[in-house]
């Protein structure tokens, strides 16, 4: 029989062990925990020219092979804006990840997202849902990221099907999660999925821009693009990358949140959850963020503080896309604009030697 001083002893250890598991990134999140997160580490809603339903940024895989060799496995990702996230989430399988968009109706389509990888059993099922068209004959587990995106684009769109996907979708989301979303979030929803309802796998960047005609890659031409070596890479590209982010939908450990990458709250509040589990940053991706930043005054300053609050370690990286006419590279797949990475550490080290004060000192920093 164990000693009064060893039941002691005994307890004190398990519940420090209990404690310190406790502080761990869970591997599900409940709904209701999910929710806080959404609402408590939110920022008001800013501005921005777009809607940004997808990316237009075809060299977003080039650094994935760099990623997968220099970055540590398990840690949690940062973001902003939509789908391309779900790439980079497919490759580097993080514990956890947070987006971050200054639009509040980017963490709506995230929602929106969310909602059809839990309704979707496959590849084709989910990009049937997305598009509201129906599932063409012949595709299956081993269908090429070609092959579902040929089918699909010669499927004509279906006004009923679309119907009852959104409505599948705000169930899932307001029955299933119990997620108290607003009328105005709820008709926002309609907007935004319209538009993929609308223009199918030819939705690009600027298909809600106004009179702006510049022009971009569309949702196919996106899945279909390659790390640069042949090697398809796109969460979409097949089963086992779109079971990687289903999976982390599945578990809500995709946390889309309201925030202003200069703004107090959301970048902070996303530092300290994963400081309080002991975890660090993998990787932020930031698109081409920065150089908005350095146009308005010192926001950019503003930025690098809260990335200063983050936790990280030496191989915590940033991926940001660097546009033709700006110190542009070669290495881009459409000659518009080229991903490219850059040390965390490093960037916050050169910022607090006084080595930055414009936009190019960023970037020439970065590879």
């Amino acid at each position: 029989m164990m000693s009064t001083g060893c039941q002691r002893a005994f307890a004190f250890l398990f519940a420090i062990a209990v404690n310190a598991s406790a502080q761990e990134i869970p591997a599900r999140l409940a709904d209701t925990t999910y929710w806080r997160m959404v609402t408590e580490f939110s920022e008001p809603s800013g501005n921005f020219p777009s809607d940004n339903l997808l990316s237009n940024e075809t060299s977003l895989q080039y650094v994935i092979p760099e990623l997968l060799r220099t970055t540590k496995p398990g840690g949690v990702y940062l973001g902003v804006a939509p789908e391309q996230n779900f790439t980079y989430l497919a490759a580097l399988k993080p514990k956890i990840a947070f987006i971050v968009d200054i639009r509040h109706d980017n963490s709506l389509l995230l929602l929106v997202y969310k909602a059809l990888f839990e309704l979707s059993a496959d590849r084709a099922e989910f990009t049937g849902r997305l598009f509201s068209r129906p599932r063409p004959a012949g595709l299956d587990s081993a269908s090429t990221i070609e092959q579902l995106m040929l089918a699909y684009s010669a499927v004509p769109k279906d006004s009923a099907l679309f119907a009852r996907n959104l409505v599948a979708v705000k169930d899932r989301l307001l029955k299933t999660h119990g997620f108290p979303l607003s009328t105005d979030e709820l008709a926002n929803i309609d907007y935004l999925y319209s538009w993929f309802f609308n223009a199918g796998p030819n939705l690009s960047y600027n298909m809600n821009m106004g009179g702006y005609r510049g022009r971009f890659p569309t949702y196919a031409m996106l899945m279909l693009e390659t790390d640069g070596t042949n090697a398809h890479r796109s969460y979409l590209a097949n089963e086992s990358n779109f079971r990687v982010v289903k999976e982390m939908e599945g578990n809500n450990l995709i946390v889309g949140v309201t925030g202003d990458f200069t703004g107090p709250k959301a970048l902070r509040a996303v530092g300290n959850y994963v400081r309080e589990r002991h975890a660090t940053i993998t990787a932020f991706y930031v698109s081409n963020v920065e150089f908005y930043l350095f146009r308005q005054g010192d926001d950019w300053k503003k930025f690098y503080a809260n990335v200063a609050t983050l936790p990280l370690d030496e191989s915590s990286t940033f991926i940001r896309s660097l546009s033709q006419g700006f110190g542009f590279r070669p290495g881009s797949s459409n000659g518009r604009q080229v991903e490219l990475l850059c040390s965390m550490q490093g960037l916050l080290k050169a910022y607090n030697e006084g080595k930055i004060s414009y936009y190019m000192d960023m970037i020439n920093l970065s590879k």
